[in-house]
């Protein structure tokens, strides 16, 4: 155990506090929400930086660290859209859960196969989680009907574009191996 794994499975630790907090009935608990998974994410970036500068990098963080990354923002989603009930929060948030599910299936069936190297995280795929982290982050800060709500809306827009546009990417990455050519008999 060190220090990058212990940051990953403190964002699972984080999951029940974060939804326990969602449901208080608090003045504060959409400010604490944010404050929360705002941390959580600050710790993904955070972790994956120390394995890396400090070569740390284990076989366990390696799997625990998308785990605990789609975990958040999957309850994160959730949550959301029970408490907006709207379908313009529905649909980009589940765009984005069925992105991580289909992503994930491929990355582990690639992994099988021995080409997991080609679907490895893109450029793309880092600049939309960027954008799903910040609009998370303000549509739990602001309680829906808020200007600022509706800014974070349209930035979770952007970042479900950003998933289609990185679901297509890996998925024309992978299409050699989906697809393969039958040899001419």
């Amino acid at each position: 155990m060190n220090l990058p794994n212990i940051l990953t499975m403190s964002r699972i630790v984080m999951i029940p506090v974060f939804v326990v907090v969602f449901y208080l009935p608090m003045n504060w608990s959409y400010m604490g929400c944010a404050a929360i998974f705002a941390l959580a994410a600050v710790t993904d970036w955070l972790d994956g930086y120390l394995a890396r500068k400090l070569d740390q990098s284990t076989p366990f963080g390696a799997f625990l660290d998308p785990v605990a990354d789609k975990l958040m923002v999957a309850v994160a989603l959730a949550v959301l859209i029970e408490e907006h009930a709207a379908v313009l929060l529905t649909i980009p948030a589940t765009v984005i859960i069925g992105r991580e599910i289909v992503i994930s299936a491929l990355r582990e069936w690639m992994a099988e196969i021995g080409s997991r190297a080609s679907v490895a995280v893109s450029y793309i795929g880092k600049i939309k989680t960027s954008a799903q982290m910040v609009a998370i982050v303000g549509l739990l800060a602001f309680p829906p009907g808020e200007t600022l709500a509706y800014v974070a809306l349209g930035l979770l827009y952007v970042a479900a574009v950003l998933t289609l546009w990185s679901m297509f990417l890996y998925l024309k990455a992978a299409r050699h191996d989906l697809f393969p050519k039958k040899a001419d008999s």
